[in-house]
Protein backbone atom coordinates (compact mmCIF):
# COMPACT_ATOMS: atom_id res chain seq x y z
CA UNK A 1 0.00 0.00 0.00
CA UNK A 2 2.49 2.25 0.84
CA UNK A 3 4.94 1.46 -2.23
CA UNK A 4 2.10 2.20 -4.00
CA UNK A 5 1.38 5.82 -2.72
CA UNK A 6 5.35 6.40 -2.78
CA UNK A 7 5.11 5.60 -7.13
CA UNK A 8 2.07 7.88 -7.00
CA UNK A 9 4.42 11.19 -5.15
CA UNK A 10 7.80 9.80 -7.56
CA UNK A 11 5.42 10.25 -10.70
CA UNK A 12 5.02 13.59 -10.07
CA UNK A 13 8.55 14.44 -8.78
CA UNK A 14 10.94 12.34 -10.98
CA UNK A 15 9.42 10.27 -13.80
CA UNK A 16 13.20 8.51 -14.68
CA UNK A 17 13.33 7.22 -11.90
CA UNK A 18 9.99 6.40 -11.06
CA UNK A 19 9.98 4.49 -14.78
CA UNK A 20 13.03 2.39 -13.61
CA UNK A 21 11.39 0.98 -10.35
CA UNK A 22 7.60 0.71 -11.35
CA UNK A 23 8.10 -2.82 -11.31
CA UNK A 24 9.64 -3.18 -8.31
CA UNK A 25 7.53 -5.46 -5.88
CA UNK A 26 7.76 -5.16 -1.85
CA UNK A 27 7.45 -8.91 -0.03
CA UNK A 28 7.16 -9.12 3.32
CA UNK A 29 9.40 -12.31 4.34
CA UNK A 30 9.39 -12.34 7.73
CA UNK A 31 7.80 -9.99 10.60
CA UNK A 32 11.18 -8.25 10.49
CA UNK A 33 12.23 -9.08 6.79
CA UNK A 34 11.56 -7.23 3.63
CA UNK A 35 12.48 -8.91 0.17
CA UNK A 36 12.32 -6.45 -1.95
CA UNK A 37 12.21 -8.01 -5.92
CA UNK A 38 13.92 -6.07 -9.05
CA UNK A 39 14.33 -6.77 -12.64
CA UNK A 40 17.91 -5.42 -13.58
CA UNK A 41 21.01 -3.69 -11.66
CA UNK A 42 20.20 -0.66 -13.52
CA UNK A 43 16.98 -0.58 -11.78
CA UNK A 44 18.77 -0.94 -8.56
CA UNK A 45 20.65 1.76 -8.92
CA UNK A 46 17.84 3.88 -9.40
CA UNK A 47 15.82 2.74 -6.69
CA UNK A 48 19.31 3.36 -4.62
CA UNK A 49 18.44 7.00 -4.91
CA UNK A 50 15.42 6.62 -3.03
CA UNK A 51 15.38 3.74 -0.77
CA UNK A 52 16.16 5.93 1.91
CA UNK A 53 13.48 8.12 1.93
CA UNK A 54 11.23 5.28 1.22
CA UNK A 55 12.15 2.96 3.57
CA UNK A 56 12.66 5.82 6.39
CA UNK A 57 8.84 6.66 5.74
CA UNK A 58 7.71 3.30 5.86
CA UNK A 59 9.78 2.61 9.13
CA UNK A 60 8.17 5.26 10.88
CA UNK A 61 4.56 4.14 9.96
CA UNK A 62 4.65 1.24 11.03
CA UNK A 63 6.78 2.18 14.09
CA UNK A 64 9.56 -0.44 13.04
CA UNK A 65 12.73 0.41 12.87
CA UNK A 66 14.46 -2.97 13.16
CA UNK A 67 13.31 -4.10 9.86
CA UNK A 68 15.74 -5.80 8.10
CA UNK A 69 15.67 -5.04 3.53
CA UNK A 70 16.74 -8.12 1.76
CA UNK A 71 17.01 -7.41 -2.56
CA UNK A 72 16.49 -10.29 -4.92
CA UNK A 73 16.91 -9.99 -8.63
CA UNK A 74 13.46 -11.18 -10.42
CA UNK A 75 14.11 -11.84 -13.81
CA UNK A 76 10.42 -12.16 -14.51
CA UNK A 77 10.09 -8.74 -14.14
CA UNK A 78 11.99 -8.32 -16.79
CA UNK A 79 10.60 -9.26 -19.88
CA UNK A 80 8.27 -6.44 -20.26
CA UNK A 81 6.62 -6.83 -23.84
CA UNK A 82 6.04 -3.81 -26.37
CA UNK A 83 2.86 -3.73 -28.18
CA UNK A 84 3.29 -2.23 -31.45
CA UNK A 85 -0.26 -1.66 -33.42
CA UNK A 86 0.82 -5.04 -35.61
CA UNK A 87 0.88 -7.12 -32.83
CA UNK A 88 -2.13 -5.65 -31.04
CA UNK A 89 -3.66 -6.55 -34.56
CA UNK A 90 -2.93 -9.95 -34.77
CA UNK A 91 -3.83 -11.08 -31.64
CA UNK A 92 -7.57 -9.54 -32.70
CA UNK A 93 -6.79 -11.89 -35.81
CA UNK A 94 -6.32 -14.74 -34.15
CA UNK A 95 -9.78 -14.32 -32.25
CA UNK A 96 -11.40 -12.75 -35.16
CA UNK A 97 -10.08 -14.50 -38.48
CA UNK A 98 -11.95 -12.26 -40.81
CA UNK A 99 -9.52 -9.36 -39.74
CA UNK A 100 -7.01 -11.20 -41.36
CA UNK A 101 -8.98 -10.93 -45.03
CA UNK A 102 -9.94 -7.55 -44.08
CA UNK A 103 -5.79 -6.71 -43.79
CA UNK A 104 -5.27 -8.27 -47.31
CA UNK A 105 -7.83 -6.37 -48.75
CA UNK A 106 -7.28 -2.88 -47.92
CA UNK A 107 -3.23 -3.68 -46.77
CA UNK A 108 -3.49 -1.44 -43.90
CA UNK A 109 -0.34 0.45 -42.44
CA UNK A 110 0.23 -1.03 -39.09
CA UNK A 111 4.17 0.30 -37.97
Amino acid sequence: MEWSLFLKQLQKKNTIIFNAVKTFKMVKSDEHQITVLFPSDSAKTEFDKISREFFNHFKTKVHNFSIEILYHRDMESLKIEVMTKRKIFEKFAEKNPLLKDLDDLMRFDLT
